[in-house]
């Protein structure tokens, strides 16, 4: 090691941003760990290297004794008078051995260590970067595929895109330029990993963001998400400020805001739904684009309801193999029971007390929510 080694440290400390005392106290360490394994490790050695010339010392310390038991840690009187004639039994002494076949060890392993030190700063740099990126999208090129997994060329590292997190209908070849949700962002032995979704309701949320100035500046703000990617997005969104019609600053002039987020996921619909504190409100809202002609709320705790909707519109409602229900009650946070008037009707046709589901009348076996304005 010598002033070359230095500049060399000096270049990596301002190219690759380790300091140089890092890279050397951890060559230090990892020379006395050499030295240790190949002389043994009773021998009491510590390693130092000269920061301005490079200069690498391996001191051992022994104990001044009339008769030598322990080689590895102690030095007669007479070997210890060859050093300095003032020693004397029971002092101890600190001189520097450097042995001729481990001066090419100790520089072996300098390097080794250099190299291992670059490498895990080039992956805490990397996870660096990426960590701000954690629940946003990024943008990158389709570079490797599997039978289950797309891999995503980003700036410095690779974005796994696992198959759970892919829509179905969507095949993107190399090459492609992709939009993708950051989900995660994982320190490993390999390197930081970058994994990816466009499935998450986090995507949604983000393109809303993106596309919409209200939902960015917070004028508009979204409430709940649920999601069926590839098929259905449904989304509630609320205002504080009644000038502002926060489904139409969604859905933008022309439907052209939302265009752009459906055309970025391929045509899957969306249904954008206002926000209610009140539940029949907010349940007749969520089940759009069914109407509803009645909301009977069980329990206010359990959010436990009944929908009647018209005979027509039962289908609607429930959805094909019963998704708009299902999203209804991911985005409400309500189990959701739908019949129709008729089948309502047949179920309490023998209680006295029923009444057209049109009217306000309560039944024995409901709890119906009452304004309390």
């Amino acid at each position: 090691m010598n002033a070359e080694f230095i500049e060399a440290l000096n270049s990596l400390e301002k190219d690759r941003g380790i300091p140089k005392d890092v890279l050397l106290n951890t060559i230090e360490d990892a020379v006395l760990a050499a030295y240790k394994k190949n002389y043994g490790p009773s021998h009491k050695v510590r390693v130092l290297i000269d920061s301005e010339s490079g200069t690498l010392m391996v001191l051992i310390r022994r104990e001044v004794v009339e008769n030598v038991e322990d080689p590895d840690t102690q030095l007669s009187l007479e070997e210890a008078h060859e050093i300095d004639s003032r020693y004397q039994v029971g002092d101890f002494i600190e001189y520097q051995v450097m042995p001729k076949e481990f001066g090419r060890v100790a520089a072996q392993t300098a390097k080794q260590v250099v190299v291992q030190r670059i490498r895990e700063k080039e992956r805490d740099m990397v996870y660096e970067r990426y960590q701000p990126y954690l629940s946003n999208i990024i943008t990158g090129r389709v570079h490797r595929k599997t039978a289950r997994t797309i891999f995503v060329s980003l700036d410095g590292t690779e974005g796994i895109m696992p198959f759970s997190e892919q829509v179905k209908g969507e095949n993107y070849q190399v090459g492609d330029v992709i939009k993708a949700y950051v989900f995660e962002v994982r320190k490993t032995y390999k390197g930081p990993q970058v994994f990816l979704s466009r499935s998450h309701p986090g995507f949604i949320r983000k393109l809303f963001e993106l596309e919409i100035p209200e939902i960015e500046d917070g004028t508009v703000r979204i409430v709940n998400i649920a999601r069926e990617a590839g098929s259905r997005t449904k989304l509630t969104v609320a205002t504080d400020f009644e000038n502002v019609d926060p489904i139409g600053a969604c859905v933008g002039n022309r439907g052209l805001r939302v265009q752009h987020i459906a055309d970025e996921i391929h045509g899957e619909k969306i249904d954008i739904i206002e926000w209610s504190d009140d539940p029949e409100t907010l349940i007749s809202n969520v089940l759009s684009p069914a109407s509803v002609s009645k909301v009977i709320i069980h329990s206010l705790d359990e959010k436990d309801a009944t929908v009647i909707v018209p005979d027509f519109q039962l289908s609607l409602a429930i959805g094909k193999e019963g998704q708009n229900v299902r999203l209804a009650a991911r985005v409400s946070g309500w189990k959701i029971d739908i019949k129709s008037e008729s089948q309502y009707q047949d179920a309490h046709e023998d209680d006295a007390s029923y009444d057209d589901v049109s009217d306000d009348a309560s039944y024995d076996d409901e709890i119906e929510y009452e304004d309390n304005e």
